[in-house]
């Protein structure tokens, strides 16, 4: 934990505001002691040198979970509008959008 609190308890209200929380003085004591603790273990973080390091998006190997696209035989114009709410033939029919323009 940080010798002195990184955040003072004005950015902590501030914080909280933002957040629509409404904190009382004990809590705002208690975050900001908790907030600046993780914002210190932040700061070591950025201490370690990881210039030799790989980028990596994923610890995970790359996999698709999409099935493979293969084409299939198009639906028939009536198979299209089966379950339209409204149809007229092979078309959808829709409310007016301009009006009777």
């Amino acid at each position: 934990m940080p010798d002195q609190p990184l955040l003072t308890h004005d950015e902590v209200r501030a914080i909280a505001d933002l957040a629509r929380l409404s904190l009382s003085e004990d809590e705002v004591a208690l975050y900001a002691r908790q907030l600046s603790a993780i914002l210190d273990d932040f700061q070591k973080l950025q201490q370690v040198d990881t210039a030799h390091l790989a980028l990596t998006t994923s610890v995970l190997p790359p996999a698709s979970t999409l099935r493979a696209d293969t084409p299939l035989p198009p639906l028939t114009p009536a198979e299209v509008v089966a379950n339209a709410p409204a149809a007229e033939g092979d078309q959808f029919k829709v409310s007016a959008v301009l009006g009777d323009e």
